[in-house]
């Protein structure tokens, strides 16, 4: 089986300076921190650290965001141009993925918004392949958290993926989210595994701690990640309630570990 290597997404310790963070990602065994630009890999760097994938572009526009993104043909200049740059920027900074969304529906059927998705996405694939980046879709609930998300199921996501046929496009598994949309979790994972690029964490319901708070048992989840030899990072995306966010997060990645063996 493959060894998980562990990251933690950075939003979701924002009140923790990154520095601070960064010295408790060493103190944990924690690999990388999810989730930030380029120009901010270069202070984590100094702790051994990496950035397993970018945070969502920041444009004046709003493009590129979750709910404005690829599934909409009238943004795909902007996108292009946004991308063009994110690209081999991720790259010189060591991030070997850089996340993108579908955006929101907006009476938007599936069959057309992942036509307009593989339309958009395309023409970076070529860019992708020249600097050695991924580009991630991230699945995302639409139930609770995203309303009107279009990349909100597996299967749509899978079909995006083999519509586009490269290595260079994979998708972000968020287990919160997918709990929320389809369950099945195990079973999903280790069906769809070629078509997954990266993992996300958290506690369902409530995105919250995941320990026996929540009706996900992650052990088993790490073992089902690890049986398919996914070489890459699973992320802790929750939000801690505890008065001692190190703690939770130290909890957190002992559950994911080789060391939290099943009974």
């Amino acid at each position: 089986m493959s060894h998980v290597k562990h990251s933690v997404c950075r939003w979701c310790f924002d009140k923790t300076p990154l520095s601070t963070l960064a010295e408790w990602c060493v103190d944990l065994g924690i690999d990388g921190i999810d989730l930030l630009h380029p120009n901010e890999v270069k202070q984590i760097t100094s702790y051994g650290l990496t950035c397993p994938i970018t945070a969502a572009p920041e444009h004046p526009s709003g493009i590129g965001r979750i709910e404005n993104a690829f599934n909409k043909c009238s943004n795909h200049p902007t996108l292009l141009e946004i991308y063009s740059q994110l690209i081999p920027e991720a790259a010189n900074a060591g991030i070997p993925n850089v996340i993108t969304f579908s955006g929101n529906r907006e009476n938007l059927t599936d069959e057309e918004g992942l036509k307009n998705c593989a339309t958009g996405l395309r023409p970076l694939l070529d860019l992708a392949e020249q600097h050695d980046v991924t580009l991630i879709m991230e699945l995302l609930n639409s139930k609770v958290d995203h309303p009107d998300y279009q990349c909100d199921r597996t299967e749509w996501g899978v079909a995006l993926c083999q519509e586009l046929d490269s290595p260079r496009f994979k998708l972000l598994y968020d287990i919160y989210h997918m709990q929320i949309m389809e369950g099945d979790i195990i079973a999903t994972i280790k069906e769809i595994s070629p078509y997954i690029g990266h993992y996300h964490t958290a506690g369902c319901p409530g995105r919250h701690e995941i320990n026996e708070t929540q009706e996900l048992y992650y052990p088993a989840i790490i073992e089902a990640i690890k049986s398919t030899n996914y070489e890459g990072f699973v992320a802790q995306e929750f939000l801690p309630t505890w008065e001692d966010p190190k703690s939770a997060l130290a909890d957190a990645i002992e559950r994911c570990s080789e060391t939290h063996l099943l009974p």
